[in-house]
């Protein structure tokens, strides 16, 4: 009996490899850092919002995420960047909005640029759309190869594929890099900036993808997973002209973003205060860990996200293997390439230090 053919690009895919559960340590104790996720609970008001959204699961949901909409679009406008419902376009987490962009604009034969090592995800959703991948190797420094990403570029190019902050390296582009690359980008080259950790940016010559909205090649990704705190949920959304958000709400899953989801998300921006508090401190917990492996002698990327990158290369086993038996969950890209490295989540004061203690032993 023949069995059904799946696509060679498909039976190729390589897999998206989830991080570690938690698992104790000698003194029962663990920490996830291996998803950069927020360690703290719900925001307030989030889960009461949640749980009314569940009273009506019998339901569908708003398939066009109506008031999430209407409050996200408010939320930009007050910070100055005005922008219409009809520029905006929902998924199951930023993730579902890359694979659905490069569903509308790639296909066999057509080559997507993105920077590597950065988010897993990239050469999976670029192979799965039946374009070919073109990664370029990040700097030494952990930065994008913004020249190497343009002279990469060809007549094939249908997208390029920009992380900022990069995960899982964590350096940002600068506002004068990212408008330098798009004034040499041509316009019909989709330019895709996945800005999930933006909020953890601190350094102020950051560039920022609203600022740049007024390109019509420009998509903003952004996302409730990190410092939100709605991981769990999965909703993600992107920002770009009518038409590229309009044909993204075509091809979406019907009703992918469920009711509860679009609930938390709305309540999340009701509570936006203690969403910067709660970023503070991640960031000066990031802070207080990149000096402290500087001070022990790691040689470590400017993270400007919730997570901070160790450059271990084929070490990377033998050197996550003491942090993983003393509780802390990292996550270890051991691919056998030159670009395996150790990336850890960013928790609290005590995950902090933990990690600081190994990391000196490991580095003896």
């Amino acid at each position: 009996m023949t069995a059904p053919k799946i696509r060679t690009a498909v039976a190729s895919l390589p897999g998206y490899k989830p991080g570690q559960a938690p698992t104790a340590g000698p003194d029962g104790r663990s920490w996830k850092l291996s998803s950069n996720e927020v360690h703290f609970d719900p925001l307030p008001g989030v889960l009461a919002a949640a749980e009314q959204a569940l009273r009506e699961m019998n339901r569908y949901p708003d398939m066009f995420a109506t008031q999430l909409s209407e409050t996200v679009a408010a939320f930009w406008s007050d910070q100055g960047h005005p922008i219409g419902t009809d520029q905006l376009a929902f998924g199951t987490g930023s993730s579902a909005i890359l694979y659905d962009l490069l569903r509308l604009v790639a296909t066999a034969g057509d080559e997507v640029v993105y920077p590597w090592r950065s988010f897993e995800a990239y050469p999976i959703a670029v192979m799965a759309s039946g374009a070919t991948p073109v990664p370029i190797p990040v700097r030494a420094d952990g930065r994008h190869d913004l020249a190497g990403m343009l002279a990469a570029i060809t007549e094939r190019t249908r997208a390029v594929l920009v992380c900022t902050p990069n995960n899982p390296t964590g350096p940002a582009l600068t506002a004068t890099e990212l408008r330098d690359f798009l004034d040499a980008i041509d316009p019909s080259v989709l330019l895709v900036l996945d800005e999930a950790y933006l909020e953890f940016a601190t350094d102020p010559d950051v560039g920022r993808g609203e600022d740049f909205l007024d390109r019509p090649n420009v998509v903003v990704m952004r996302t409730f997973s990190k410092a939100y705190g709605l991981a769990g949920l999965r909703v993600g959304y992107a920002i770009s002209t009518p038409e590229i958000a309009g044909s993204l709400r075509k091809i979406a899953v019907p009703f992918g973003v469920p009711q509860v989801a679009q609930a938390a998300a709305i309540a999340s921006f009701a509570a936006v205060d203690e969403l910067r508090q709660r970023v503070r401190e991640v960031t000066i917990e990031r802070d207080r860990l990149l000096a402290g492996l500087r001070e022990i002698g790691w040689e470590v990327p400017d993270s400007q996200a919730n997570f901070v990158w160790l450059d271990t290369g084929a070490r990377t086993a033998e050197v996550a293997a003491p942090f993983i038996a003393d509780g802390l969950m990292v996550r270890a890209f051991t691919n056998g390439d030159p670009f395996d490295g150790i990336r850890i989540s960013v928790a609290d004061a005590e995950a902090t230090d933990r990690v600081l203690a190994i990391a000196a032993q490991v580095r003896r």
